[in-house]
């Protein structure tokens, strides 16, 4: 039975020469001789399936791997595999042992989000879990990514179901790594009972040249929008008023009023009554309305 060395590999990205790299690093056991070991490189392909890409024999208790954009490319998910050997003997001294998955791109948290019509607003993180590489090789750098909402329902398609509050963000890099982008996502309140619409925030890289960011595109959050039912108020005939909260009122004045206004944001009702009943009774009738 081989024993569990508690190597624990673990996957970091790194800039090395002006190049991203991804490195697995793993404990060295204090076993004398040191081992040598076996590093297994692997990404998950579209359908699902493990493909090993690469295989390192080392002395050191790390390993290397290049984003080159073609047997190792952005969206990738990627593990390292490790094992022990002694170094006179060819058996393995130890059990494998497989890093958690990284995933190598822009990453969105949450992956998912869930809103209401509402009015709340929802944050949502933009990274990139690699470092950037710039024309000039600096150690600064940034990256731009263009942002946009869609529908994924055809029956809705143009109609915006999701508001962003910013439209385009950037992603400073130092060296090895990035900083984080936050943004608000709210849900447009649509006055319709249209069910629940399913949308999608998508991300674009902008004028990157670099091979490794031109051939990607990220992949986007879905975005599931609970429809609410809207309050309503009315002002009807000569005129009747019942408020949002189902009050009712009668006002038979004639004149220009303030028929509802929001105490949070730029949003008001004016309504105009003119005089409809003639010499025989006081009566007022709606004319005219103005809203912002």
């Amino acid at each position: 039975k081989l024993p569990s060395l508690a190597l624990h590999p673990v996957i970091t990205p790194e800039l090395v020469q002006g190049r991203v790299h991804l490195k697995c690093s793993y404990r060295s056991p204090s076993s004398r001789p040191p081992p040598r070991y076996l590093v297994a490189w692997s990404r998950l392909s579209p359908p699902g399936k493990k493909e090993q890409i690469e295989r390192d024999t080392t002395l050191q208790s790390f390993s290397y791997i290049e984003m080159n954009g073609v047997n190792l490319r952005l969206g990738d998910t990627v593990f390292c595999t490790v094992t022990a050997f002694s170094r006179d003997v060819p058996e393995p001294q130890s059990l494998p042992e497989e890093s958690k998955g990284f995933y190598a791109g822009i990453k969105f948290v949450p992956e998912s989000l869930r809103i209401a019509e509402d009015g709340t607003e929802y944050a949502l993180t933009i990274l990139s879990t690699v470092p950037i590489v710039c024309p000039g090789h600096d150690d600064s750098c940034k990256i731009t990514l263009q942002l946009s909402t869609e529908d994924l329902d055809s029956e809705f398609a143009g109609l915006p179901n999701v508001a962003l509050s910013v439209c385009r963000v950037e992603l400073p890099c130092s060296g090895s790594r990035c900083e984080a982008a936050t943004l608000t996502v709210t849900a447009v309140t649509d006055f319709a009972q249209d069910g629940n619409r399913v949308s999608r925030i998508a991300a674009q890289p902008l004028g990157q040249r670099d091979l490794l960011w031109r051939a990607y595109t990220p992949c986007g959050v879905k975005v599931t929008v609970q429809d609410l039912p809207t309050g309503n108020c009315y002002s009807f005939t000569d005129p009747h008023i019942i408020t949002f909260d189902g009050w009712r009122y009668d006002n038979y004045k004639i004149g220009t009023f303030l028929l509802c206004r929001s105490e949070s944001r730029a949003f008001e009702v004016h309504v105009r009554q003119w005089d409809c009943g003639g010499r025989r009774s006081s009566t007022a009738c709606n004319c005219g309305v103005a809203a912002r």
